[in-house]
C-alpha cells in the first residue's frame, strides 16, 4: 500500500513531519537522542515493514527535496560556526577537525576498498561522508548526557566543522567519479572550480543579506519576521544558484553564506538562529524518516561480512585512534577520551548526501545502459549500492548503539559531572543552579508550581515537575545518582521532610537544607541536616561588606572571573611533595589556601607535605582554578 501520486503526497508529508515532532517529544521524555526514533519510524513506514512509503511516493521530487533540505541543514550548522570560538578552542578540538578528520577520511577509504572491494574513488567517497558526525546527532546526545564543558565543546565543534568540510570534499570526489577524473591535477582543478563557485556565490548572497538586514528598513512592525524569512530564502537561493552554475557546488555556497553571515554582526541574530533551528528540526525529521523508509535492506545484506568489518573498523578502531591522537597532551582524562571515542554517531549529512549521490549514479547508469554501455552501467549501479549500503549501515549501527547508549556509556565511564538535585525552583534555587551549571555541573531542579517550572525551563534548566517531598518524584529526577541534594524551598517543613527522605532513601554524599526561619536551624541540625539560614547568611554577607569589602567584592565574582574550589589530591606527581614544591607547578593566578585531612582543616605553610586523599582549597582566577583542578585530580 505504497502511497503514490500527488493526492497522497500532502497527507504523507504531513504525517512524516508529525511523526518527526513526536519523535522529538519522545526523545526529551525518555532521554534518548531523537535520531533513534526517527530512523525506527522511517524503517517502520518503509517497504521493508508497513509499505506506507515507497520509492515512488515522492515521484521525481525526492532529489530536489533532499537537496534543499541538505542546504538548510548545512547552512544551519555553518551559521553556528564561530571563528572566534575556533581560535579559542583547545588544541585537541582543532586537531579533531584537522588531523582527526584526515585520519578518518583516509583510514575509512582504505578499509572500504579492501573489505568490500570497492573502487578507490567510491571508497574515498564513503570515507569523506563518514568523516561527518554532525550537530544533528551530537546535539541531542549532549542534551541528554550533560558531560563537562570541554567534552561537549569538542564534540559539538567537531560535528559542526566536519559536517561542512565532509560535504564539500564528498561533492568533489563524486564529481570526479561522474566525469572520470583521476589525475591529481584534474582533481585539484575540479575542487577549485566547485569550491570557487560555491565561495563566490555564497559570499554574494551573504553580502546581500547583510546589507538588507543592516541597512534596509524591513518594516518596523515585522522586522524580525522578515529578517528570518530573508535568511531562509538566502540559504535556498545560494544553493540553487551555485548548483545552476556548477553542478554540486551548492553545498559549498550555503556553507560559505552561513559562515560569513553567522560571523557578521547582523540584527535579530537570536531570532534568526531560533527560527533556523526550528526549520532545521522539521527538515531533519522529514529527511531522516523519508531516507530511512527508502532504505533497501538488500543493500545492507549484500555487504556481508565486509560491511560488518567496515562498521567495526570505523567505530572501534579508527574513531578511538583519531580521538586519542587528537586529544594527546590536553586536559581530557582517559575516561573522557574513551567517551568521545565511542560516541561519534554519523547522521543526516552522510545519509542525505549519499542518497543524492546514489540517485545520480543510478540515473547515469540508466543513461549508459540505454546507450549500450552495460558494463559501465553495472559498475555504477554496484557503486551506488556500496555507497548507500555502507553509509546507512554505519549510521544505523552508530546511532542505535552509540547514540542510544550514550548516557549509559557516560555513566559507566563516570564522565558526567557531579549531579546536584535542587528542590525548589524559586529565586534561591535558580540562582544556585545557575552558579553550579556555569561550572559545568549537572543540575536538576524539582518544582511543583507550573509557572515557576516554565520560568526555570525558559532559563535553560532541566526541571522535573512534581512534589519534591514525594519519594517517587525524587527518584525520577535522579536522586539515586545525586551527589548533593539541596532543599531550597521557602517552606521549612518541606525542606526538613525532603532532607530526611533524601538521607534515608537515597544516601547522597551530602544533604543541605535552607532554613527560612533562623529559629529552626538548631532543630534541623539536631536531625543531622546541614543547614543554611537565609537570615544569618544575609547578615553575614552584609557584615562582610562592612568589615571586609575587598574580600566581599571578590567573593561576589566566584563562578565568573574568580573561583574557589575544594578538590581531592589524587595526582601521583603531587603526593609526598611540599606546598613550596607544588606551588610553582600550579597555573598562574591561583594558590592553595586550605588543606583538609581526616576532618581537620589547616592553613598550610610552605613545608606542609601533601598526602593522597587530602582535600585542598584552591583560590584564584576562574580558568586558573579549573586548570589547577585538573592538575590535582586528573581522574
Amino acid at each position: 500500500m505504497a502511497a503514490a501520486g500527488g493526492a497522497n503526497l500532502i497527507p504523507l508529508v504531513a504525517a512524516i513531519i508529525g511523526i518527526g515532532v513526536v519523535s522529538q517529544v519522545l526523545s526529551d521524555r525518555f532521554q534518548v537522542p531523537s535520531v533513534v526514533f526517527l530512523i525506527a519510524s522511517g524503517i517502520l513506514l518503509g517497504p521493508e515493514v508497513l509499505g506506507v512509503i515507497s520509492p515512488d511516493s515522492f515521484g521525481n521530487a525526492l532529489q530536489a527535496i533532499v537537496g534543499l533540505s541538505v542546504a538548510i541543514i548545512v547552512f544551519e550548522g555553518a551559521f553556528h560556526l564561530r571563528i572566534d570560538k575556533l581560535r579559542e578552542a583547545p588544541a585537541a578540538t582543532f586537531r579533531l577537525v584537522t588531523v582527526g578528520a584526515i585520519i578518518s577520511f583516509v583510514a575509512t577509504g582504505v578499509v572500504v576498498h579492501y573489505a568490500l572491494g570497492a573502487p578507490w574513488p567510491v571508497s574515498f567517497l564513503v570515507g569523506a561522508l563518514l568523516v561527518a558526525t554532525g550537530p544533528t546527532v551530537i546535539a541531542p546526545i549532549l542534551e541528554v548526557v550533560p558531560v563537562r564543558d570541554r567534552v561537549g565543546a569538542a564534540l559539538d565543534t567537531e560535528g559542526i566543522v566536519n559536517d561542512v568540510t565532509a560535504a564539500i570534499v564528498a561533492v568533489v570526489i563524486f564529481e570526479a567519479i561522474l566525469e572520470g577524473v583521476s589525475s591529481p591535477d584534474a582533481l585539484v582543478t575540479l575542487f577549485a572550480e566547485r569550491l570557487g563557485v560555491g565561495v563566490v556565490v555564497g559570499a554574494i548572497v551573504a553580502g546581500s543579506l547583510y546589507y538588507a538586514l543592516r541597512y534596509v528598513d524591513l518594516s518596523p512592525g515585522n522586522a524580525p519576521q522578515n529578517a528570518r524569512l530573508l535568511v531562509l530564502a538566502g540559504a535556498l537561493v545560494s544553493y540553487a544558484a551555485a548548483d545552476y552554475v556548477a553542478t554540486e557546488a551548492g553545498i559549498a555556497a550555503v556553507a560559505t553564506a552561513g559562515i560569513l553571515l553567522g560571523n557578521a554582526d547582523v540584527p535579530y541574530e537570536e531570532e534568526i538562529s531560533a527560527f533556523k533551528g526550528d526549520i532545521t528540526l522539521l527538515v531533519l525529521s522529514f529527511v531522516f524518516i523519508a531516507l530511512a523508509a527508502l532504505l533497501d535492506f538488500q543493500n545492507l545484506l549484500n555487504l556481508g561480512v565486509g560491511g560488518l568489518a567496515v562498521v567495526a573498523a570505523v567505530a572501534l578502531v579508527i574513531r578511538p585512534f583519531l580521538v586519542f591522537v587528537s586529544a594527546r597532551g590536553d586536559r581530557f582524562t582517559r575516561e573522557e577520551k574513551l567517551f568521545m571515542s565511542f560516541v561519534g554517531p554519523r547522521g543526516i549529512i552522510p545519509a542525505s548526501v549519499a542518497s543524492l549521490f546514489a540517485i545520480a549514479l543510478q540515473e547515469e547508469a540508466t543513461r549508459l545502459a540505454a546507450e549500450g554501455m552495460t558494463q559501465q552501467a553495472a559498475a555504477l549501479n554496484q557503486s551506488a549500492s556500496i555507497l548507500v549500503g555502507t553509509v546507512f549501515l554505519v549510521i544505523l549501527t552508530t546511532v542505535v548503539f552509540e547514540a542510544g547508549l550514550a548516557r549509559r556509556i557516560a555513566e559507566y565511564l563516570d564522565v558526567i559531572p557531579m549531579r546536584v538535585l535542587i528542590i525548589g525552583g524559586g529565586k534561591v534555587g535558580r540562582a544556585l543552579a545557575e552558579r553550579l551549571a556555569d561550572r559545568g555541573e549537572n543540575v536538576v531542579l524539582i518544582e511543583q508550581d507550573q509557572e515557576v517550572v516554565q520560568t526555570a525551563r525558559n532559563m535553560g534548566f532541566t526541571v522535573h515537575h512534581g512534589d519534591g517531598a514525594d519519594t517517587s518524584v525524587l527518584r525520577s529526577a535522579g536522586a539515586a545518582n545525586a551527589k548533593f541534594v539541596v532543599a531550597a524551598t521557602g517552606d521549612d517543613d518541606v525542606n526538613l521532610l525532603v532532607a530526611q527522605l533524601a538521607n534515608s532513601k537515597f544516601d547522597p554524599e551530602s544533604v543541605l537544607a535552607r532554613a527560612n526561619n533562623p529559629d529552626n536551624v538548631e532543630a534541623f541540625e539536631e536531625l543531622g541536616v546541614r543547614t543554611i539560614s537565609s537570615t544569618i547568611a544575609t547578615a553575614q554577607a552584609l557584615d562582610n561588606y562592612i568589615e571586609r569589602p575587598s574580600m566581599s567584592n571578590w567573593m561576589g565574582e566566584i563562578g565568573r572571573s574568580g573561583d574557589v574550589q575544594e578538590v581531592e589530591v589524587t595526582a601521583e606527581r603531587l603526593i609526598g611533595r611540599t606546598i613550596r614544591e607544588v606551588g610553582p607547578e600550579l597555573p598562574d593566578g591561583c594558590l592553595v589556601t586550605l588543606v583538609s585531612r581526616n576532618g581537620d582543616t589547616t592553613v598550610p605553610n610552605a613545608e606542609y607535605t601533601l598526602q593522597e586523599g587530602d582535600r585542598i582549597t584552591i583560590i584564584g582566577e576562574r580558568e586558573a582554578v579549573r586548570d589547577a583542578e585538573e592538575l590535582v585530580n586528573p581522574e
